[in-house]
């Protein structure tokens, strides 16, 4: 991992985990994977945690939306399932997988960056 403050952004980008540190993040974009503000140096450690239980509701997400989707494609197969309701249950599915990804990683958020330091 790199942290650096942006102006080093080959070396951010060719680092496993890059991250800028910066007073300003509305407009600045480097090459790295995260922006973290200055003020908040000290929570480096809640930050990559958080990380780490995202990319678990990531997958989760990615189980949920496999197993969804292949039992709705088990009622199309059988012909239980009509091309309209179908075409009704593809956004519903979409949705619920962003709500709960949105859910979960705010829950996650909330839980670990509360936290007293």
């Amino acid at each position: 991992m790199m942290i650096g403050d942006g102006l080093d952004a080959g070396a951010l980008k060719q680092s496993d985990v890059g991250i800028a540190v910066t007073d300003d993040t509305g407009i600045f974009t480097p090459g790295c994977d995260g922006i973290l503000h200055g003020s908040k140096l000290y929570q480096l450690d809640q930050f990559l945690a958080l990380a780490k239980s995202s990319t678990f509701i990531l997958k989760a997400a990615f189980v949920i939306s496999f197993l969804y989707n292949g039992i709705a494609l088990g009622f199309a197969v059988s012909g239980n399932l009509t091309p309209l309701v179908a075409a009704v249950l593809m956004p519903i599915s979409s949705i619920s997988v962003v709500s709960f990804s949105l859910l979960a990683v705010n829950y996650i958020a909330k839980k670990k960056l509360s936290a007293p330091v």
